[in-house]
């Protein structure tokens, strides 16, 4: 299975339209950075991408299992460091509520930890490559006379 997300810029700002599929969300730097502020930025994304899917994986798993989640919460954080700037590393934490024993729920999210697609990807280290780049310039060409 394979997956393809895009982010373009909106009308010649840092301001970005991300999107995979019908869905979209605003990625954007603080204004504080040069951005608009009216976004995620890349390393809340990061975290973000952590998070949903221990979410999601919580539910899906706790369907199999037979059991009903009422309240899933989860944070993630970590930090960034050097220059260039990478992550330190992510940390997570699950608040979790359902009906079913605090035994069984604890047992449902020490499986997900070890089961959950993003987080194990990071753990192996998945590499990233840059495939492709088109370059056009939009300056006015100057002569050389």
């Amino acid at each position: 299975m394979g997956f393809e997300v895009e982010v373009r810029n909106v009308a010649g700002a840092v301001t970005a339209l991300g999107a995979a599929g019908p869905h979209t969300l605003v990625v954007d730097r603080p204004a504080d950075a040069g951005g608009g502020g009216r976004g995620f930025n890349g390393g809340q994304l990061l975290h973000l991408a952590v998070a949903g899917c221990v979410s999601n994986d919580l539910f899906r798993e706790a369907a199999k299992r037979g059991m009903e989640l009422t309240r899933v919460v989860i944070t993630a954080d970590g930090g960034y460091s050097g220059d260039p700037a990478v992550s330190t590393g992510v940390c997570y934490s699950v608040e979790i509520e359902g009906l079913a024993t605090e035994e069984e729920l604890g047992a449902l999210v020490r499986h997900v930890d070890e089961i959950a697609e993003i987080p194990n990807s990071l753990r192996a280290g998945t590499g990233v490559r840059l495939e492709n780049a088109i370059v056009r310039s939009r300056r006015e060409a100057t002569s050389g006379i």
